[in-house]
């Protein structure tokens, strides 16, 4: 058991009715005196329900260990990605849903972190950035330059992400897989 107080995003638990689930959002409240209130935005994990839910201070929940695996990933057949774990070469095979808007960016033999529960996978982290084609894009002209607004691009994965002008296709670009943004010219 923890406390409320010692959660922070990305913290998974279980809570009175055997729920689990995965902080997004955290905040301590303290208004005056009395208790303060820790609100937060919670993130159903067998479900993909996100709720927000406000504790008391000196409340406490059931708090798990997540078994890591570092998996690579193989394919994606029309509705499940195949992954295969590097060290044992199991190949779990995860939905769409589960991978949540991390799918979009997913490459042949990329690695990432698998989490697991008693056996169940949990959740997929993808590394910070990925280097994806470009396959189409609008052509850049004379005059155009690195600062000052940008074009749509669809990468290999079929990503749409916005680009400096001067991207052209051909061109692979470094992406950040938490938000989508284009990071640099590779």
């Amino acid at each position: 058991m923890i406390g409320v107080q010692d959660l922070r995003k990305g913290t998974t638990f279980i809570d009175d009715d055997g729920n689990l689930y995965k902080v997004l959002e955290y905040q301590h409240v303290k208004q005056g005196r009395g208790n303060a209130t820790i609100k937060t935005k919670l993130r159903n994990v067998k479900t993909g329900a996100t709720i927000d839910k406000n504790f008391q201070s000196g409340g406490r929940v059931q708090d798990i260990r997540l078994d890591h695996h570092t998996v690579q990933y193989l394919y994606n057949d029309g509705e499940m990605y195949h992954f295969m774990d590097t060290e044992t070469y199991e190949q779990p095979v995860l939905s769409k849903d589960l991978l949540g808007e991390s799918a979009q960016f997913l490459k042949e033999n990329v690695i990432a972190e698998l989490s697991t529960y008693e056996g169940q996978p949990i959740e997929v982290e993808l590394p910070t950035t990925v280097d994806l084609k470009v396959v189409e894009a609008a052509p850049g002209f004379k005059g155009d330059t690195a600062s000052g607004g940008g074009k749509p691009a669809t990468l290999e994965t079929g990503v749409v992400i916005t680009v400096p002008f001067f991207v052209s296709v051909g061109d692979t670009v470094r992406v950040d897989t938490r938000d989508g943004s284009y990071v640099t010219r590779v």
